[in-house]
Order: C-alpha cells, then sequence, then structure tokens
C-alpha cells in the first residue's frame, strides 16, 4: 500500500500536513505509509517522553515544545505535570470523579508549571503553512475547543480528524465525547472508526484496604481480572463528500481525502471518492488507481477469508459460505 499512495502523492506533488498535538512518543504508526511525503508537526510542553525520530521517516519534521491553546490572547498557560507524563494536561485533573478508578494515581499532581503558549492559528501562520490536512490530537481534555478554534478557512480545508475524549470526568471541565462527536458530524465529518479503552472502576482507598488482608492482592491481579469500564476512547473522522463538494474543493482535496480513506482501510468510501473524481474532473490515470486499489483489496481480503474459512470452519459452514460469497 505504501508505494500506491505515494506514488498518488508524487504525482500531484502532495505534501500533507500532520499535526500532532500530546506528542509525546512516536507518531502514529497509520502515517508511516506516506510519511516521506509529509510535514509531521508535533506539539508538547512535557517533554519527558519525548524522544528523537530515528530515521527521518517524514519528508520534514518539527517538534514544538509549547501547550497548544484555544484562546489566541494566551502566550502561556498553567501546565499540570502528573505522574504519568500521558496524564499531564492544560486542565486540572477531577480528583472527585477519579477516585472510583484504580488508575487515579496516574493523574496525580507532581508540579504546576507555566509553559510557553500558542494558538494553533498562531502556530500554522508562524510555519507558513496554508492548512492542515490531518489533524491528530490527544490534549488531555481539550481536543474539540482545540479543532474549534482554528480559523473557518483552515477548519474547513482539514480532512481527517483523530481525537481522544473522555467518557468520564477525568479532567475539570473536558471536552467530553458525546460534545466533541456531536460538533464534528455538524461539520461535515463521518465517523470512521472507534475503539472505546477503559479500566477498572475500583477507589483506590478501597485497594489499599483489601490489600491489608490480603497481601497477595496486587495491581495486576485487578487488571488482569477485572472488566474493564469505558473511559475515554480513540476516535477518527474523515471529511464527508457533501462536505468537500460544498466548497468547490480541489483534486487535491479529493485525491488526499482518498489516500487518508486508504490508510483508515475504509476501501468502500475510497470507491466513493475515485467515483466522484470522475464525474468532477473526469476520468485519469489517477482516477483509475483510485478505482482499482481499493477493489483489490477487497478482493484480497475475500480470499483470505476464503483460504482461512477452508483450514478452519466445517464443512456445512463452508458450503453455506460458498453460496454466499462470490468465488
Amino acid at each position: 500500500m505504501k508505494r500506491e499512495l505515494n506514488n498518488v502523492l508524487k504525482t500531484f506533488s502532495i505534501e500533507p500536513v500532520l499535526i500532532d498535538i500530546g506528542a509525546s512518543g512516536q507518531p502514529p504508526e497509520l502515517w508511516e505509509a506516506i510519511a516521506s511525503q509529509s510535514l509531521y508537526i508535533g506539539f508538547d510542553p512535557d517533554l519527558r517522553e519525548m524522544r528523537d525520530i530515528p530515521g527521518g521517516k517524514f519528508a520534514r519534521t518539527i517538534i514544538l515544545n509549547e501547550a497548544v491553546t484555544s484562546n489566541p490572547e494566551q502566550t502561556e498557560t498553567k501546565f499540570y505535570l502528573t505522574q504519568s507524563p500521558h496524564c499531564s494536561s492544560t486542565l486540572p485533573p477531577d480528583n472527585e470523579s477519579l477516585a472510583n478508578y484504580l488508575f487515579s494515581d496516574l493523574f496525580a499532581v507532581q508540579k504546576e508549571v507555566s509553559v510557553n503558549a500558542s494558538s494553533l492559528n498562531a502556530a500554522i501562520d508562524r510555519l507558513g503553512l496554508k492548512g492542515v490536512d490531518w489533524f491528530k490530537t490527544d490534549s488531555q481534555g481539550t481536543d474539540l475547543r482545540l479543532f474549534q478554534s482554528l480559523d473557518d478557512n483552515l477548519r474547513n480545508r482539514v480532512l481527517a480528524i483523530d481525537i481522544e475524549p473522555g467518557l468520564i470526568d477525568a479532567y475539570q471541565g473536558e471536552d467530553l465525547f458525546i460534545d466533541a462527536h456531536r460538533a464534528l458530524l455538524g461539520q461535515g465529518f463521518w465517523l470512521s472508526k472507534l475503539d472505546v479503552k477503559g479500566t477498572v472502576r475500583l477507589k483506590r482507598t478501597t485497594f489499599q484496604a483489601v490489600v491489608k488482608r490480603h497481601p497477595k492482592f496486587t495491581d495486576t491481579l485487578v487488571y488482569s481480572s477485572v472488566q474493564a469500564s469505558p473511559g475515554w476512547c480513540e476516535a477518527s473522522y474523515l471529511r464527508t463528500l457533501a462536505s468537500i463538494q460544498e466548497r468547490d474543493a480541489q483534486s487535491r482535496d479529493y485525491t488526499l481525502l482518498w489516500v487518508f480513506a486508504m490508510i483508515e482501510k475504509q476501501w468502500g468510501y475510497g470507491l466513493d471518492i475515485a467515483l466522484a473524481y470522475d464525474a468532477q474532473f473526469g476520468p485519469d490515470d489517477i482516477s483509475k488507481q483510485m478505482s482499482e486499489f481499493p477493489l483489490k483489496q477487497i478482493y484480497r481480503n475475500n480470499r483470505n477469508f476464503r483460504t482461512l474459512a477452508k483450514r478452519l470452519l466445517p464443512e456445512p459452514v463452508k458450503k453455506l459460505l460458498r453460496k454466499l460469497i462470490p468465488q
């Protein structure tokens, strides 16, 4: 897939702009397929776990050691450094809510610091960018407000969004999934993928009381034995065709939306985009590839499923599948 997608990007001289807010650790693996053609911009004021990106995977890499704020007037903001760097945020933890969960100690504030801050609009202007193509944020509570803070012309050009909103109140005044989902649907996106994450609902104080009577009662035992409760989710959105058609989008938008759909393994949506491209700009070599590539993936997955079925399924089920699935 990497070769096909990069061929499309090179043909149109497209350099996708990928923004990663809360960039502790490595960039998303999904982006590796187009890294050599892309500009990667990471924001994170908590560099305790920030690592250099080895091998120069991206065409260009910019890491900004500053917080992102939705307030254009803010040049500094308070940042709460928690026991786990992945829980640090510009919002204070909601300790009353978190007290119900075993992982609450990860949110213990070790230090409050004042860090440099910038609005996304100011950062994009400072870097001389025309726009953002894929917007990924794990800001610990402010995902929606950060996206909403983009100027209309920038926000309307975003083609893909990854957010990690809460399902519980882990931070005071945070943007929850229910709010973000409703807002993004209303702004021309559809939900491509949703992975619900969770943790054990058990008060740390209860855990400590049990340990006094049962020394073998450990965190590992609890996490491996108790059903996790939903706590947050990883949600991926793609722009709808209706949305880009409304703003008279150019071939670059259709092409890049198709590339992003392929990265998301949305083969069906890729066919939708290819057909819309043909209708708008006429068929060409690229539109042919845009149709053939997702079809190839669909047939390949079908063959893989049949091969697996032949090995594992009982004969009566195989006969039924042969009737239902084209050979």
